[in-house]
């Protein structure tokens, strides 16, 4: 009874996460392939199965920004000119182990 419960709620969990997906065997995929991309390309997710067992799934790949992003700062954020200046001889020295830092 317990496994034909567990089998049954793993049943049920797929069809939730496979809701949106495009189910087909592989030799649907191969002969489809142009159809089934340009399905992705319109943001379905194909689920390849094997024997109705999911073994891949294609989906569309990420956005980029549409603008890129300076690296290292944030938004109205500057840098003090004092980061640029030497750290004092205590701090690189605890940085070096020779003392600690108090």
């Amino acid at each position: 009874m317990a496994r034909h419960k567990s089998q049954w709620l793993k049943s049920v969990t797929q069809m939730i996460n496979n809701r949106h997906m495009i189910r087909v065997d592989i030799a649907d995929a191969q002969a489809n392939l142009s159809r089934y991309l340009a399905s992705v390309e319109g943001g379905e997710t194909i689920l390849i199965c094997r024997r109705n067992m999911p073994v891949a799934e294609i989906r569309p790949v990420a956005k980029p920004p549409a603008e890129t992003r300076p690296v290292g700062t944030d938004r109205g954020m500057t840098v003090p000119s004092s980061f640029f200046e030497p750290l004092p001889d205590d701090v690189l020295d605890s940085f070096e182990g020779k003392q600690e830092l108090r």
